[in-house]
């Protein structure tokens, strides 16, 4: 059996880009790790344990991931406007890049995976986070020896398909049209269709967050209203694009083990 980890900056962000691989991973008896660089919260929370890694671990159960841990650092919100620190907490972007990358590299250093799952050098939507995950990540993968670095992604052309609508109705969608990866530049396309329940299941262990009024909350509410065989429908594929690799001519891969000619 194989180890993988998935590396990601937010509690949450583990559901939407790589639940179901993780999913049908453990599924298969596979070990799976998390690992998320901050701790979810922008402002000060109370308690030892930030309220947000504890419904990570509670969702991770859900997925059947074997470990979870966090590097440390604070969320560094999305916006033109970079707060100062929380007390005793350094935002992501704030850290050395070096720093969080060792961090990370100590991780893979213990668990030795075959694939590392990280984000796309976009950040997505080109949340400030994002970005520096995609660079820790390939950063992390030099220093520990791990050979494939996978960057979880979702087609350019699907999303601006699925958010016309938004863009009829005048609202900004400039950060999907310079986002994500273009499908040419996809090299694993993962069926993950038959864990759409678990994926839902998981996500509402993040109740702090789909109860709020962010981005994530409005596409967990809408994901979770809307009519099954149009969920299963969106739900079914999860997509990355391998470091150095360049697609098959065939198409992508179905398996995040199988490696790129």
């Amino acid at each position: 059996m194989a180890t993988v980890v998935a590396f990601h900056a937010h509690p949450d962000d583990e559901i939407l880009l790589t639940g179901g691989t993780l999913a049908k991973l453990a599924d298969a008896g596979h070990r799976t790790v998390i690992v998320v660089a901050s701790d979810g919260h922008v402002e000060p929370f109370e308690g030892d344990v930030a309220p947000r890694l504890r419904e990570l671990r509670a969702s991770a159960g859900v997925l059947g991931v074997a470990r979870v841990e966090h590097l440390g650092y604070a969320d560094s919100g999305h916006g033109e406007v970079l707060y100062p620190d929380p007390p005793g907490r350094t935002r992501f972007v704030r850290a050395g890049a070096e720093e969080a990358a060792e961090r990370l590299a100590a991780i893979l250093g213990e668990e030795r995976p075959q694939v590392l799952l990280s984000y796309d050098r976009n950040g997505g939507y080109g949340h400030r986070d994002h970005v520096r995950v995609h660079e820790v990540g390939a950063r992390a993968a030099k220093l520990a020896g791990t050979q494939r670095v996978l960057d979880a992604t979702m087609p350019r052309e699907f999303l601006l398909r699925l958010t016309a609508p938004a863009r009829w109705l005048g609202r900004d969608t400039d950060d999907i049209r310079t986002g994500y990866t273009a499908r040419a530049d996809i090299t694993h396309q993962v069926d993950v269709g038959s864990f759409a329940a678990q994926r839902l299941a998981a996500l509402a262990e993040h109740r702090s967050v789909v109860t709020g009024s962010s981005r994530f909350a409005t596409i967990a509410r809408t994901l979770r209203r809307m009519p099954a065989p149009l969920r299963a429908r969106l739900l079914r594929w999860e997509w990355y694009a391998e470091e150095g690799c360049r697609p098959p001519s065939s198409g992508p891969l179905g398996d995040i083990f199988a490696v790129p000619d």
